[in-house]
This record gives C-alpha cells, structure tokens and sequence, in this order.
C-alpha cells in the first residue's frame, strides 16, 4: 500500500472552497479548484510515498513493477493504469460534449497523426487512441444534461418554447440528426438573433431566482450571462434538447460514448478510462468540430438511468458496462470490519471521518482526503472508530468480493 498526493487543476469553472476542503488546504488567493486528480494522466500524474516523506510518481512506480501493481491480466489488457479517478467541483457549467467509440478513437488518432497535427494544438479532436466512457458519484444535488429527450418530450419542448417552432418540420422530417446538424451549422448571426429576446426576456426571472433548475431557461440564461454577451452560445439549443437530470448524493450516472452531455453544477467523484479524447457541441471557447461531432453522436431520445449501485455489506457497487473500471462507496462504522483482495491496482479516498486501512504488511491511517493506492492480489481490512466514507476505484475482476463482518 502506498499513499498518494493527487493533482489539483484550477479550470475557471472550479468552485473555491470544495476541493480545498476536502485536502485540508488554505485557498487565501480564492483561486478556483476545479478537479482533483488520482491516477497516471500526463497532465497531472499522482505521486506515491514509497518511503517516509519521499515520493515518486505513480506512473514511475507502475513502471518500476507493472505486474506486481497491475497484475498479469489488467497489464496485458491494458499496457497501464486504465483509469483515472477524480473529485470535481463544478460551480460554471462545462462544455457540452461526446466522447468516441474505442474503435472510433483509434482512427481518428491514427488519421490525425497521419495530418501531422501536433498532438496538443488546440484545433486537434483526439489526442490520443482511447475511449472516454465516464461514470460519476454525486456527493451533492448535481445537475447535469444527458442524451436527447424521447421524441414525445422534445416535441413538447418545440412546440411550447415560442423560438423553437419553426425547427418542429425540421424534426418531424429529419428527426434528431437533422435538427441537431441544422442548429449546429446555423450561421452566428441567426443563432443571435433567435435566442436574444428569449434570453433578455428570462434575464430578470433569474436574477430574481424565479426559475427552476429544471427550467432550461435557467441554464440558458446562467450559460450567456444573462444574454448580455455579443454572441450567443448554440449551446442553449442542446440545453432544451438535451435531458436535464438532478442526481441526489450516493446517485450515479454512467456517460457512455455517443451520449452528449455537460456538467452544469455541483460536486461529485469521477471516473473515467484515462483519455482527453472529447468532440464539443456548445458552452466553450474551445474548438468544435461539427461534422466529427456529429459522426459520433447517438441520435436518439433515451431516459437517462440513475444508478443507486448494488449494496453489498457496508459497499455500495455501481457497475459500469465497460472492463476499465468500476466504482463503490464504502461506510465504515465501528461495528464492522471490511475485507478485501484487491484484483489489479486500486485508488481508496476517504471523503468523511479517519480509518486505518491493514494489509498484510503494512497499515496506514487516513484521514478526510487522503487517499490510497493498494496493488493487485493484495489482502486488504478497512476499520474505524469514528466513521468513514471511502470511495475506491478499481477494475473489475472475478476476485473482486467484498465481505463486511
């Protein structure tokens, strides 16, 4: 077992006070804290205490023994650490976005490659040959968009939000694909003018807090800063298109490739295969390729399905339909023991209250923040005096069997 210091990235829509919170740090400059990063990503890798108070990187430390970390079946499957685990603090809403197929990912990075693109200029949509399905654990009320609406609801949504009328043929005739791809090439000058009166017209509404979340005229108009911008983001057409979901903490939601959807606000543990791969659809500066976004888009209504996870002792399981990872909350308490054999490599972060975790050779203990990496195979019991909730990332695997006692 080795404990792990995790990288912060301060992305402008990061909150100021969560993640500070969570690590126990001083935040006096009110800089924003956006993500907390675990895992081997080359734009913030995580770092192992191997000795007292000295660290490597955790890639370094994979590199160093791949087989004894990752186990003989994750490495030949993987090459590396498939995940990355993250805590996230969304306060400004993210950009609207689909991430592609495996498959998908591997020519697009091949082709683009072969285009002699750098792999970090910023008007490059695969910068690496991965898939980026995700999977998220609200730890507040979380808001989100996810997938289009069935065709029944985003008919109603047409027909009764005045701006959005003439686009009902357009539906009618070409159904999801065609409206998306008709307001995602519509000149700016058009996008302007159909969403300004609506926006200036729900300006006061929301600054008055007479809009619901639920409303999308209140992300909209939290989207353009009330409309006063000099131009509109086509963003807020996916905003009514698109499901608008609140998650309660302990839900969850799984982002597989195709699904387009955002972050709008709140707080909540990530994970996700380790990729940057993300084609964008609105609510960035960012660059956005429209016809790649739309070749990889579903273009269907689906309802969005909210995990509540498999209770199993005192862990909660939310399983993804992906071999990458899988994520569980754990709730420790003084009456019970939990015990576990790790499959391949898994990253423990306690979120709430102090626990000692024991392996057979070693025992640490942890507090709110810290977090854990425990290698493959190896035996593992969390206890606690005080309480703790814990969240592990793992990769699934025919060992993974908890028992609580």
């Amino acid at each position: 077992m080795y404990k792990l210091k995790g990288k912060v990235q301060h992305y402008a829509w990061g909150g100021t006070g969560f993640i500070p919170g969570l690590l126990g740090i001083e935040n006096k400059d009110q800089q924003p804290f956006a993500e907390y990063w675990l895992g081997v990503h080359a734009n913030g890798p995580a770092v192992a205490e191997y000795k007292d108070d000295h660290y490597l990187s955790l890639q370094e430390l994979i590199n160093n023994n791949a087989i004894g970390i990752l186990g003989e079946n994750v490495l030949a499957q993987f090459g590396n650490l498939p995940y990355l685990f993250k805590v996230l603090d969304v306060k400004d809403m993210l950009s609207i976005q689909v991430h592609p197929s495996k498959p998908e990912a591997q020519k697009g990075f091949a082709r683009e490659n072969e285009m002699g693109i750098p792999v970090h200029a910023a008007h490059r949509n695969y910068k690496d040959d991965n898939h980026k399905p995700e999977v998220m654990v609200a730890l507040s009320e979380f808001w989100l968009l996810h997938g289009f609406k069935e065709k029944k609801k985003l008919l109603q949504t047409l027909q009764q939000t005045e701006a959005l009328q003439p686009f009902l043929p357009v539906f009618e005739k070409e159904g999801y694909y065609g409206l998306y791809r008709q307001v995602m090439e519509m000149p700016q000058s058009q996008v302007n003018a159909l969403w300004k009166p609506v926006l200036q017209k729900a300006a006061s509404l929301y600054k008055n807090n007479r809009l619901q979340k639920s409303d999308p005229a209140y992300w909209a108009c939290k989207a353009t800063n009330n409309g006063n911008s000099e131009n509109t983001d086509r963003g807020i057409f996916s905003i009514y298109f698109f499901n608008i979901v609140r998650l309660l903490p302990g839900q969850a939601i799984f982002q597989e490739a195709g699904v387009p959807h955002a972050y709008l606000e709140g707080q909540n543990i990530e994970l996700m295969s380790n990729s940057d791969n993300v084609l964008r659809g609105g609510l960035t500066s960012k660059h956005i390729d429209v016809p790649e976004l739309l070749k990889h888009t579903l273009f269907e209504g689906i309802v969005p399905r909210i995990l509540d996870g498999e209770k199993k002792g005192s862990e909660t399981i939310y399983h993804c339909p992906v071999p990458d990872f899988e994520i569980s909350k754990i709730i420790s308490d003084s009456k019970s023991l939990y015990r576990h054999t790790a499959y391949s490599a898994e990253i423990l972060l306690v979120t709430t209250g102090e626990a000692d975790i024991a392996s057979d050779s070693k025992s640490l203990h942890v507090k709110k923040g810290d977090a854990v990496l425990i290698t493959a195979a190896e035996n593992y019991t969390i206890s606690t005096i005080t309480g703790a909730v814990l969240y592990k990332a793992a990769v699934p695997g025919i060992n993974q069997n908890p028992r609580a006692s």
